[in-house]
């Protein structure tokens, strides 16, 4: 199929398979236009005070606000989170929206004095056109960190949502452009052509890219050519360390919330757990024990189940002792249990590649120094769990663990404004706080001298 002929998104709401709406993926001209009309956009949203943008971003945040029912039925419909998961997102994406709208009016650069008739001014401005391709597993949270510090920072953006959730960004786009100039948000309707011809454009300054590692590399390369930044947030094989000093019911607790979570499609779930062999029987009995008493939604659509119960199987297959779970259900919808499986090794697919399901594999270790070690190993550094009574092996795990985000003691959690850079395959760049309105923008430097005047 030419990637310029009519292509249809077919959405089913993977909690029953029934059909929730079709969607005409754009043509190539269509993207080109949506480009064209930010790239037209970007002087005078260039030139709009800092404190005017924030207002339009405060009234954007608003009318999501006000509509957070419906794209919660919306996110639920298209990727199969719970309504009150979903509605938390909302919340969260409201929250972000505001939070850069407070942010950027105060964000700021620098001086330097060179020398008492000198001074180097270094300040911060938009980088121009922003493309922002976001994911489906959390389809209004992420694009709203990413648009508002983009937009607050006087950027004009195109904006793609994920092919899978396409009926909740394309709401979300329209509340929030209806707030804004023409042209200053464009959304963009399509798959993975799309986001390719977006990364590709020559007009566009800067790639925001939550997803896949294999499609980050990919808008990478096209950046390269094109001479755009790249802002990289992508796959993670999370790691979990659960030290012999530790409550195994609790670690046991903490496990299941970080595997578990929304079917375990968070970027930053638990992939892969080391338990020292001390705490490791009773952890399992209650893993166990939690897994199958855990209620979750779906996984996002039968793809990404195949994909998930072939890793399983493989380990299973492989010598992994299957606990719980590993049963593709039968009946309508994408569903998939909570899993545990132990005796894995670090060879298995399970344990060095991101699963993005709800799977919990378990490899018992004898002690902290070989369970930190196995955790340090892998192409991914998205984030890692430490659950450790010892604040020496707790020092040691932040400092040693190669990722962006350690978590002492809790599988999630974290101050709003919070920010981090992920490593290797996982991306690169801030992704969320203050620290993303850096990435949003370019410093120029500015060398103030003493003028002569002219003699008359």
């Amino acid at each position: 199929m030419s990637h310029d002929s009519p292509r249809t998104l077919t959405i089913l709401d993977p909690r029953d398979g029934t059909l929730v709406g079709r969607l005409d993926c754009m043509a190539r001209a269509a993207v080109d236009a949506a480009v064209a009309a930010a790239a037209k956009a970007a002087p005078d949203w260039r030139r709009t005070a800092p404190t005017e943008r924030a207002g339009m971003l405060h009234a954007a945040a608003a009318r999501v606000a006000g509509a957070a029912d419906r794209l919660a039925e919306l996110t639920a419909c298209e990727m199969g989170k719970p309504l009150e998961d979903a509605r938390g997102g909302v919340e969260a994406g409201v929250s972000s929206l505001r939070q850069y709208a407070e942010l950027g009016p105060l964000h700021r650069g620098r001086s330097l004095q060179g020398s008492w008739d000198s001074t180097d001014l270094m300040v911060p401005g938009p980088r121009g056109v922003v493309a922002a391709i976001t994911p489906w597993n959390d389809p209004v949270a992420v694009p709203c960190g990413l648009l508002g510090a983009a937009l607050v920072t006087g950027n004009t953006v195109v904006f793609k949502p994920s092919e899978r959730t396409p009926h909740t960004g394309l709401q979300l786009g329209r509340l929030l452009s209806a707030e804004l100039p023409a042209g200053v948000l464009e959304v963009v309707v399509g798959d993975g052509c799309a986001g390719a011809w977006l990364s590709e454009s020559p007009e566009v300054d800067l790639v925001a890219h939550v997803g896949s590692t294999e499609t980050g590399r990919s808008i990478a390369a096209a950046a390269a050519r094109t001479g755009a930044k790249v802002l990289l947030e992508n796959g993670g094989n999370d790691p979990m360390v659960v030290d012999g000093d530790v409550d195994p019911e609790w670690a046991a607790e903490q496990a299941a919330l970080g595997a578990f979570a929304n079917a375990g499609q968070i970027c930053t779930s638990v992939e892969r757990i080391y338990v020292v062999a001390d705490v490791a029987e009773p952890f399992l009995e209650s893993l166990t024990r939690r897994a199958r008493n855990c209620a979750i939604g779906p996984l996002v659509d039968e793809r990404m189940r195949r994909a998930v119960h072939a890793q399983v199987s493989e380990a299973v297959a492989a010598g992994s002792c299957l606990h719980t779970g590993g049963v593709v259900p039968d009946g309508a919808g994408t569903h998939y249990p909570p899993t545990v499986i132990s005796g894995c090794t670090q060879e298995m697919t399970v344990m060095c590649e991101e699963t993005f399901g709800p799977v919990a594999p378990v490899m018992v270790v004898p002690d902290f120094d070989a369970a930190l070690e196995a955790a340090r190993q892998g192409r991914y550094g998205l984030a890692a769990v430490v659950l450790t009574a010892s604040m020496e092996h707790a020092q040691r795990a932040w400092r040693e663990l190669p990722v962006g985000t350690v978590k002492l003691n809790a599988a999630f959690g974290g101050a709003p404004g919070g920010a981090a850079h992920p490593r290797g395959a996982s991306g690169s760049g801030f992704g969320y706080g203050p620290e993303l309105l850096d990435e949003m923008t370019a410093t120029k430097v500015v060398h103030l001298g003493v003028p002569r005047p002219r003699i008359a």
